[in-house]
């Protein structure tokens, strides 16, 4: 018997990292959200690695603080261990990396939700949703309670029809052993909705006091404190290390020799798993040359002997498992926790939402993270912030927020999936940024904080700072290339000890800062400002001084692209009227629906000639409304 259960301008389903940033965008943002979850003791869980951060990943994680989420403040407050990543490297794939205490990650995640204004959390299991003339109106949970609203956010991660496999058993769960949500997937498919089936998985956890850590290298974490946050001023300094160990020939052979119990090739699991996160199974087989492979050792938190096996992630029966384990070195005699297991789950086809992650097919109803194809904590909490931003400025009769692909990685990643879609669990890459050299770790608030203070999600106080900043770092940009540096001893004596050549004659401070051996902390001692600048002003200094070229040859080519985003194209085209369009443009482009001339140059199977074509008659189409209007 149904029954009211309440009014409220935004609903989101699901409470996982998606879920949560979408629930407190929209409360903040001060529509009346309801957040409702299968289980109030599962807000923010890490069913899988307990980390947050790495390549691309970490980057997202700042986009996603520039822009007033929480994912950062959480993770800050509750790691074990922060490492900067690819610090060799250049400052495009640098990354911060945090591996979580995953109980207290849930801990504050809850208690932040339960303490925001215009937010309720509430247990409930949502079946069906309201729809009227393909509009949004609520949704209808398991007890019968009806829940009215102006727009709903499904963040179901991998609980749609979740199934847990190992060995031969199977059976219908969500993340360990959690309950599953049938009805609604199926609900989902009653309304048009094209669905595909993926599959993740875990490795095993053991008990760390049965591991002989002499027998492995230990990882410990960055002396330098760090932070996701901006606005992080307390550093966590007592750190846990990790450990590394390698599986060996015995791993390999004992894996080889039980394929035939493996689900992945007896055919039992149907949904396609992640590329860049492959079963310790599927690496044996598909990296047969490669003598060992990485096992990270990672604690699961401070109050807790359960440790991660990162990198032995399998579906093998229970039995395999404690063998494999205890191939391994420092782990001959552990003891195993619980086993390993694959999930197979429903997500629906994402070229079927719009950039703002609202779906296509019903108005006000949008969907973040692993719904959408992508596999990832933080590729879910980038979603999940989009979209509770998109659903509160419709609900208020804005316009939706989205990013470029020029902006952020968070621009990159949902642009690829509504543009392209995905044929397998999506991770977001380095790689997959053509611009990533200004999508960078430490500049996400330059590139994002203005847009979280202009739609109310970054105080006054913070803003205020954030444009004290800026002003700090164009003035020492400024000084720098105004100043110059004379012949001296003590400039010999600084190039010399760090291999530099000795300057000749006076230069110009910026430019010898260019040299990529000089660092600003270098060019300070020889020419110091008036007012000593905190450290992460000086990095920017330094970045953008070194790499000013570079940056400048791709805002360059940002702006050829702007031309093109501005060339917009009608919702509703009639691509099969386009004569000169090929037959798969034409298919493609109408399942797509892309809202600019750049989005349909993207689209997989558009060729250059076809975008021809499509500039051609969108002008004619211009030419015919102005010769109409004379």
């Amino acid at each position: 018997m149904s029954f009211h259960g309440g009014d409220f301008d935004v609903i989101v389903i699901g409470a996982g990292h998606a879920g949560v940033e979408a629930g407190l965008a929209s409360a903040r943002m001060g529509a009346n959200t309801l957040m409702l979850t299968l289980n109030l003791d599962a807000v923010a869980y890490m069913p899988c690695n307990p980390s947050v951060g790495g390549p691309a990943k970490g980057i997202v994680v700042r986009e996603i603080d520039a822009l007033g989420g929480e994912m950062a403040k959480n993770i800050d407050k509750t790691h074990i261990q922060m490492r900067m990543l690819n610090t060799g490297k250049g400052p495009a794939v640098r990354a911060l990396r945090a591996q979580a205490d995953k109980f207290l990650y849930q801990h504050e995640m809850k208690k932040t939700i339960e303490e925001t204004d215009n937010l309720l959390l509430r247990q409930g299991m949502v079946e069906r949703l309201i729809v009227e003339n393909n509009e949004i109106r609520g949704v209808v949970t398991q007890t019968g309670a009806e829940y009215y609203s102006k727009a709903v956010v499904i963040t179901t991660g991998t609980y749609l029809r979740g199934k847990v496999i190992i060995g031969d058993l199977a059976y219908e769960s969500g993340p360990n052993n959690q309950q599953p949500s049938v009805n609604l997937s199926y609900h989902l498919q009653e309304l048009g909705f094209e669905m595909v089936r993926f599959k993740t998985g875990t490795p095993p956890r053991v008990n760390s006091q049965t591991i002989d850590y002499t027998k492995t290298e230990i990882q410990p974490g960055d002396d330098i404190p760090r932070a996701f946050s901006y606005e992080t001023t307390k550093f966590i300094t007592d750190q846990l290390p990790c450990w590394l160990t390698y599986t060996n020939e015995e791993t390999h052979q004992l894996i080889n020799n039980n394929l035939d119990r493996s689900p992945m090739y007896s055919g039992m699991i149907e949904g396609t798993g992640p590329r860049y996160c492959p079963s310790i199974e599927d690496k044996i087989v598909r990296f047969n040359d490669k003598p060992r492979h990485q096992i990270f050792l990672e604690p699961e938190g401070r109050n807790t002997q359960e440790v991660y096996v990162q990198g032995l992630s399998t579906s093998l029966p229970e039995d395999v498992q404690h063998k494999i384990l205890r191939t391994v070195p420092g782990l001959e005699n552990v003891r195993m926790m619980r086993a390993g297991y694959a999930i197979e789950y429903d997500s629906i086809v994402p070229t079927q939402l719009w950039p703002s992650l609202e779906t296509k097919k019903i108005s006000g109803l949008f969907t973040a993270g692993q719904i959408n194809g992508t596999s990832g904590y933080e590729e879910a909490a980038g979603q999940g912030m989009m979209a509770g931003i998109n659903a509160a400025r419709k609900v208020q009769g804005k316009e939706a927020i989205i990013l470029n692909r020029s902006e952020a990685y968070i621009g990159v990643l949902i642009d690829d999936l509504i543009t392209k879609g995905t044929n397998e669990p999506y991770r977001l890459l380095t790689s997959r940024a053509e611009y990533r050299l200004l999508l960078r770790h430490d500049n996400a608030d330059l590139r994002l904080t203005e847009i979280g203070h202009d739609i109310g999600l970054i105080s006054l106080e913070r803003y205020e700072n954030f444009i004290n900043k800026k002003a700090l770092i164009d003035e020492e940009i400024q000084r720098l290339k105004q100043t110059m540096i004379k012949v001296t001893e003590e400039s010999k004596t600084v190039l010399e000890s760090i291999g530099s050549t000795p300057i000749k004659e006076a230069i110009n401070a910026a430019l010898l800062l260019k040299r990529p051996e000089v660092t600003y902390e270098q060019v300070e001692k020889l020419t110091p400002p008036d007012k000593r600048l905190d450290s992460e002003v000086a990095e920017q200094v330094e970045i953008q001084i070194k790499y000013e070229g570079y940056i400048a040859k791709q805002l360059e080519q940002v702006e050829k692209l702007k031309k093109m985003e501005t060339k917009k194209i009608p919702e509703n085209l009639d691509y099969n009227a386009i004569t000169g369009l090929a037959t798969e443009a034409k298919q493609k482009l109408t399942k797509v629906r892309p809202l600019s001339v750049a989005q349909a140059s993207r689209v997989s199977g558009v060729n250059p000639a076809d975008v021809s074509v499509l500039l051609v008659y969108l002008e004619q189409g211009r030419l015919k409304r102005t010769e109409n209007t004379k």
